[in-house]
């Protein structure tokens, strides 16, 4: 079964809120969607995988924050550049892809234009999907 539902954002996170690997769970911050593609309880009844296109607005700072999991994403539009902890940043741009290993801190700041990445989160199960990081 297919799941469209608009998600919360990491920017949320950062603002006190959480977002939960729920597809039930639907809000809105301006300038960063997430809509859910798929979602599956795999591998085993612990983990859960989210398949998301992720919508971010010109300008807009996706504050420091992590997940209880790996996220696994291909740039589909836009250019952005993406700052994960112990790594130098990285200039993103179409055709580009990235991983992001288990709760490791991470932040994008979007350029000019609009951006579009097609992100697959395999995330435990019942945790929040994204939690703020210190900066």
């Amino acid at each position: 079964m297919m799941y469209r539902r608009r998600f919360a954002t990491c920017i949320l996170c950062a603002a006190g809120g959480v977002l939960t690997a729920e597809v039930g769970a639907v809000a809105q911050t301006p300038g960063f969607t997430r809509t859910i593609l798929n979602r599956s309880e795999s591998p085993g009844d612990t983990m859960v995988t989210v398949q998301v296109l992720v919508t971010i607005e010109p300008g807009v700072l996706v504050a420091r924050h992590s997940h209880p999991g790996t996220e696994t994403g291909y740039t589909v539009a836009g250019t952005f550049t993406l700052g994960v902890a112990g790594q130098p940043d990285r200039a993103m741009a179409p055709g580009d892809a990235f991983q992001i290993p288990y709760a490791v801190p991470h932040f994008v700041q979007n350029g000019p234009g609009p951006s579009r990445v097609l992100s697959t989160y395999v995330v435990e199960k019942d945790k929040p999907l994204a939690t703020p990081a210190p900066a």
